[in-house]
């Protein structure tokens, strides 16, 4: 990222101000952890898949590793320790994360119980990714159709910006 913003910095500075400098966007939660606590990647065999069905989604995240030093129900744990508390972070309410947070601190909740109030939310802001993914794999034409109309619009954006680029540097 940095890289790329020293190059239009001095693109810009050195020809004409043609590139927007590119923003840093960061989110609370940096990275999102698999199902086993390390990086999600599905070369680890770790990830939520957007073509799982929510039974899948439900089944991977109940499986999901929680706070290791939480190893019966009845011992208070440390949300913050937790990889599946990284997901209610984003997914769920503030309450709900309070609520799971205490739960957690004072063992008022099990991992599982903490994971199904998660797990609605995942899978509710996954659906309709999940069905409109669905409806274009019985319809492969339309995808096709999709891919080469944002390819075209891309071929004409970047050939509009190569325009003021070379005008720019005089070429």
């Amino acid at each position: 990222m940095e890289l790329t913003r020293e190059i239009v910095r001095r693109f810009n500075q050195v020809y004409t101000p043609i590139f927007p400098e590119p923003e840093v966007l960061l989110t609370e939660t940096q990275k999102l952890p698999g199902l086993d606590g390390r990086k999600m990647s599905k070369s680890y065999g770790n990830a939520i898949m957007l073509s799982d069905s929510p039974k899948e989604i439900d089944q991977k995240l109940s499986k999901m590793v929680t706070d290791p030093a939480r190893v019966r129900r009845s011992d208070p744990g440390e949300p913050e320790k937790c990889p599946a508390f990284q997901f209610h972070k984003i997914y769920s309410t503030p309450e709900e994360i309070a609520e799971v947070s205490h739960g957690c601190r004072t063992a008022g909740i099990g991992c599982l119980e903490c994971k199904k109030i998660m797990i609605k939310h995942v899978v509710a802001q996954l659906a309709p990714i999940t069905e409109r993914r669905a409806a274009l794999e019985q319809r492969p034409q339309d995808v096709e159709d999709i891919l080469l109309a944002g390819n075209h619009v891309a071929q004409q954006k970047a050939g509009e910006t190569m325009t003021e680029v070379r005008e720019a540097m005089g070429l």
